[in-house]
Protein backbone atom coordinates (compact mmCIF):
# COMPACT_ATOMS: atom_id res chain seq x y z
CA UNK A 1 0.00 0.00 0.00
CA UNK A 2 1.37 3.40 -1.00
CA UNK A 3 1.15 6.25 1.55
CA UNK A 4 0.16 9.70 0.41
CA UNK A 5 2.83 12.42 0.39
CA UNK A 6 1.58 14.13 3.61
CA UNK A 7 1.54 10.78 5.44
CA UNK A 8 5.09 9.96 4.27
CA UNK A 9 6.33 13.40 5.34
CA UNK A 10 4.58 13.23 8.70
CA UNK A 11 5.85 9.70 9.35
CA UNK A 12 9.38 10.73 8.39
CA UNK A 13 9.25 13.84 10.57
CA UNK A 14 8.07 11.95 13.63
CA UNK A 15 10.68 9.25 13.12
CA UNK A 16 13.49 11.77 12.66
CA UNK A 17 12.32 13.78 15.70
CA UNK A 18 12.43 10.70 17.90
CA UNK A 19 15.95 9.85 16.68
CA UNK A 20 17.21 13.41 17.25
CA UNK A 21 15.62 13.67 20.71
CA UNK A 22 17.01 10.36 22.02
CA UNK A 23 20.58 11.59 22.66
CA UNK A 24 19.30 14.60 24.62
CA UNK A 25 17.29 12.38 26.98
CA UNK A 26 20.17 9.93 27.35
CA UNK A 27 22.65 12.70 28.24
CA UNK A 28 20.45 14.23 30.94
CA UNK A 29 18.92 11.62 33.27
CA UNK A 30 15.77 13.03 34.71
CA UNK A 31 14.82 10.41 37.28
CA UNK A 32 16.28 9.57 40.69
CA UNK A 33 15.46 6.12 42.07
CA UNK A 34 15.72 5.78 45.83
CA UNK A 35 15.53 2.48 47.71
CA UNK A 36 14.92 2.80 51.45
CA UNK A 37 15.15 -0.20 53.76
CA UNK A 38 13.17 -0.02 56.97
CA UNK A 39 14.56 -2.62 59.37
CA UNK A 40 12.44 -5.05 61.35
CA UNK A 41 13.09 -4.22 64.99
CA UNK A 42 12.55 -6.63 67.87
CA UNK A 43 10.88 -4.34 70.38
CA UNK A 44 7.90 -4.73 72.70
CA UNK A 45 5.87 -1.92 71.09
CA UNK A 46 6.57 -1.37 67.39
CA UNK A 47 5.22 1.58 65.44
CA UNK A 48 5.98 2.23 61.78
CA UNK A 49 8.31 5.22 61.41
CA UNK A 50 7.36 8.59 60.01
CA UNK A 51 9.79 9.31 57.16
CA UNK A 52 10.59 12.57 55.38
CA UNK A 53 12.67 12.76 52.20
CA UNK A 54 13.96 16.09 50.94
CA UNK A 55 16.61 17.65 48.75
CA UNK A 56 18.94 20.39 49.99
CA UNK A 57 20.82 22.64 47.63
CA UNK A 58 24.24 23.80 48.74
CA UNK A 59 23.45 27.09 50.42
CA UNK A 60 20.47 25.99 52.43
CA UNK A 61 17.26 25.72 50.40
CA UNK A 62 15.22 22.56 51.01
CA UNK A 63 12.48 20.90 48.93
CA UNK A 64 10.39 18.10 50.41
CA UNK A 65 9.77 15.25 47.95
CA UNK A 66 7.99 12.72 50.20
CA UNK A 67 6.50 12.43 53.69
CA UNK A 68 5.26 9.10 54.99
CA UNK A 69 3.02 9.42 58.04
CA UNK A 70 -0.31 8.23 59.43
CA UNK A 71 -2.44 10.65 57.42
CA UNK A 72 -5.57 8.50 57.70
CA UNK A 73 -6.22 9.31 61.39
CA UNK A 74 -9.40 11.13 62.39
CA UNK A 75 -9.28 14.92 62.15
CA UNK A 76 -5.78 14.78 60.57
CA UNK A 77 -4.39 13.84 64.01
CA UNK A 78 -1.35 12.08 62.50
CA UNK A 79 0.18 15.45 61.61
CA UNK A 80 0.81 16.37 65.24
CA UNK A 81 3.74 13.91 65.36
CA UNK A 82 5.36 15.19 62.16
CA UNK A 83 7.39 17.68 64.25
CA UNK A 84 9.21 14.64 65.71
CA UNK A 85 10.94 14.35 62.33
CA UNK A 86 12.94 17.30 63.65
CA UNK A 87 15.49 18.25 61.01
CA UNK A 88 12.95 18.04 58.20
CA UNK A 89 10.39 19.93 60.30
CA UNK A 90 12.85 22.83 60.73
CA UNK A 91 14.04 22.72 57.10
CA UNK A 92 10.62 22.83 55.43
CA UNK A 93 7.92 20.81 57.20
CA UNK A 94 6.50 23.50 59.46
CA UNK A 95 5.66 25.72 56.49
CA UNK A 96 3.65 23.01 54.72
CA UNK A 97 -0.07 22.21 54.75
CA UNK A 98 -1.06 18.56 55.17
CA UNK A 99 -1.91 16.30 53.54
CA UNK A 100 0.51 17.68 50.96
CA UNK A 101 -0.61 16.98 47.43
CA UNK A 102 1.76 14.67 45.57
CA UNK A 103 4.15 13.97 48.46
CA UNK A 104 2.03 12.58 51.32
CA UNK A 105 2.11 8.81 51.69
CA UNK A 106 1.28 6.21 54.31
CA UNK A 107 3.85 4.92 56.78
CA UNK A 108 5.69 1.86 55.47
CA UNK A 109 6.20 -1.55 57.04
CA UNK A 110 9.68 -3.06 57.45
CA UNK A 111 11.28 -4.00 54.14
CA UNK A 112 12.68 -2.35 51.01
CA UNK A 113 10.69 0.50 49.46
CA UNK A 114 11.56 2.02 46.08
CA UNK A 115 10.43 5.52 45.14
CA UNK A 116 11.31 7.56 42.06
CA UNK A 117 11.48 11.31 41.62
CA UNK A 118 11.64 13.37 38.44
CA UNK A 119 13.87 16.40 38.02
CA UNK A 120 10.88 18.69 38.60
CA UNK A 121 9.92 16.89 41.83
CA UNK A 122 13.51 17.13 43.11
CA UNK A 123 13.76 20.85 42.38
CA UNK A 124 17.21 20.11 40.92
CA UNK A 125 16.99 22.50 38.00
CA UNK A 126 20.26 24.41 38.33
CA UNK A 127 23.59 22.59 38.01
CA UNK A 128 25.39 22.13 41.30
CA UNK A 129 25.81 20.18 44.51
CA UNK A 130 22.74 18.75 46.25
CA UNK A 131 22.07 16.38 49.14
CA UNK A 132 19.24 13.88 49.40
CA UNK A 133 18.22 13.68 53.07
CA UNK A 134 16.12 10.89 54.60
CA UNK A 135 14.94 11.21 58.20
CA UNK A 136 12.92 8.65 60.14
CA UNK A 137 11.35 8.96 63.58
CA UNK A 138 9.35 6.31 65.40
CA UNK A 139 6.98 6.57 68.34
CA UNK A 140 8.49 4.82 71.38
CA UNK A 141 11.65 4.62 69.30
CA UNK A 142 14.51 6.66 67.99
CA UNK A 143 15.14 8.99 65.08
CA UNK A 144 17.81 8.85 62.41
CA UNK A 145 19.02 11.01 59.53
CA UNK A 146 20.96 9.88 56.44
CA UNK A 147 22.52 12.18 53.84
CA UNK A 148 23.55 11.22 50.31
CA UNK A 149 25.30 13.95 48.29
CA UNK A 150 24.86 14.14 44.51
CA UNK A 151 25.70 16.51 41.68
CA UNK A 152 23.19 17.79 39.13
CA UNK A 153 23.03 17.13 36.27
CA UNK A 154 23.58 13.50 37.15
CA UNK A 155 24.89 10.86 34.79
CA UNK A 156 22.89 7.70 34.18
CA UNK A 157 24.11 5.03 36.57
CA UNK A 158 25.53 7.54 39.07
CA UNK A 159 24.33 7.33 42.63
CA UNK A 160 25.25 6.83 46.24
CA UNK A 161 24.62 4.82 49.38
CA UNK A 162 24.21 5.29 53.11
CA UNK A 163 23.44 2.86 55.92
CA UNK A 164 21.45 3.54 59.03
CA UNK A 165 21.98 1.95 62.43
CA UNK A 166 18.56 2.11 64.10
CA UNK A 167 15.46 3.40 62.30
CA UNK A 168 16.80 3.14 58.74
CA UNK A 169 18.68 0.35 57.01
CA UNK A 170 20.55 0.66 53.72
CA UNK A 171 19.51 3.52 51.44
CA UNK A 172 20.63 3.72 47.82
CA UNK A 173 20.25 6.32 45.11
CA UNK A 174 20.67 5.86 41.36
CA UNK A 175 19.89 7.97 38.32
CA UNK A 176 18.36 6.95 35.01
Amino acid sequence: MQLSTPARILGGTIGLGAVLAAPAFAADPGTMDVTINIPRLKVAEYHKPYVAIWVEKAGGTAKTVAVWYDYDMKANEGTKWLRDVRQWWRASGRSMTFPANGITGATRAPGAHKVSFTRAQLGATAPGAYTLVIEAAREVGDREVLRIPFTWPAKAGAGGRAAGKTELGAVSVSFR
